[in-house]
């Protein structure tokens, strides 16, 4: 039995089923699901009420989104990682060895749902891997995408991100190992005790895997913390999509002969001799027609 007072609260932690909330005044609650049909994420304003002579409360409903970030699950089904975010924060590190490809479909999932997207490159105090991953990191530059190099184990320029985050929800993304919660730890203080406290209010003992947790920046924005990935691809809807998601080939879509030119085959196409003559990068070329391939598959194998 409920008592129908309802809160619209922000889901600030994940824990499969159930959720931790943050109500209007700024306290916590600890929540689980009705029924099985909503799926919320960290980011999401939900609908949630007290539950009569129990601690926690339920959440009834999602409220509508200003966008989602997304992959496709094992289904292929549209799985979300997180919602409303202004930013997305893609980490690369010395260590591990960098896959750019993964930088560059994170970049092209925030380019899709219309987020900025960020590259931060950490470790930067290993610096033979630092200096060669300048090129890339160059190549987003020039793409114009804001490029912040730093190192989360001496504190170098780790000052400069909370201004590139205030006022805007962000997640920080990347593969496992790159420092995402190194970072973190520097931008909040308590963020280490906070998230055990996650854990055990959950109800679900001290070893629950924690999805995700954001965290309220101290000069206003908040932060998601997301585990990390081998492997990430966005849910691309139509073919568009793919050219949206990198946007030196967007813009130069608008020359190429044909209105649906896929950058492929097609003849007198503007981004394949862009390509060719190093207008645009090679290897961003190439990273989209991998994300290319995966639509193709992914439409072939669900549809």
């Amino acid at each position: 039995m409920t008592v129908e007072i309802q809160q619209k609260c922000l889901v600030i932690g994940t824990f499969s089923r159930r959720m931790n909330l943050e109500l209007d005044n700024h306290g916590e609650i600890s929540a689980r699901i009705k029924g099985k049909k909503i799926r919320p994420v960290c980011g999401d304003y939900v609908i949630a009420e007290p539950i009569l002579n129990e601690p926690e409360w339920l959440i009834t409903s999602i409220c509508p989104r200003d966008n989602e970030l997304t992959r496709p699950d094992s289904r292929g089904r549209k799985e979300v990682l997180a919602a409303n975010l202004g930013c997305v924060v893609v980490m690369a590190a010395a260590e591990p060895k960098p896959d750019w490809f993964i930088v560059d479909r994170y970049l092209a999932a925030a380019e899709i749902m219309g987020a900025e997207g960020i590259v931060v490159f950490n470790k930067t105090d290993l610096q033979s891997p630092t200096r060669n991953a300048q090129p890339i990191l160059e190549e987003y530059s020039r793409v114009g995408y804001r490029v912040m190099q730093c190192s989360a184990h001496s504190g170098q320029n780790l000052d400069k991100l909370p201004a590139l985050l205030q006022g805007r929800t962000a997640i920080i993304v990347g593969q496992s190992g790159v420092g995402k919660s190194s970072v973190i730890n520097h931008l909040i203080s308590e963020a280490d005790q906070r998230t055990g406290e996650l854990s055990d209010s959950s109800g679900e003992g001290k070893h629950t895997t924690v999805n995700s947790v954001l965290w309220n920046l101290p000069d206003g924005g908040a932060v998601i913390d997301s585990p990390g990935v081998r492997d990430y691809a966005p849910v691309i809807e139509n073919v568009q999509d793919v050219n949206r998601g990198f946007r030196e080939i967007f813009e130069l879509s608008q020359q190429c002969r044909f209105a649906n030119c896929k950058h492929l085959r097609e003849p007198n196409c503007a981004v394949k001799e862009a390509s060719e003559n190093g207008t645009i990068s090679e290897r961003r070329y190439e990273s989209y027609k991998r994300l290319m391939s995966t639509f193709q598959k992914l439409a072939n194998q669900f549809n």
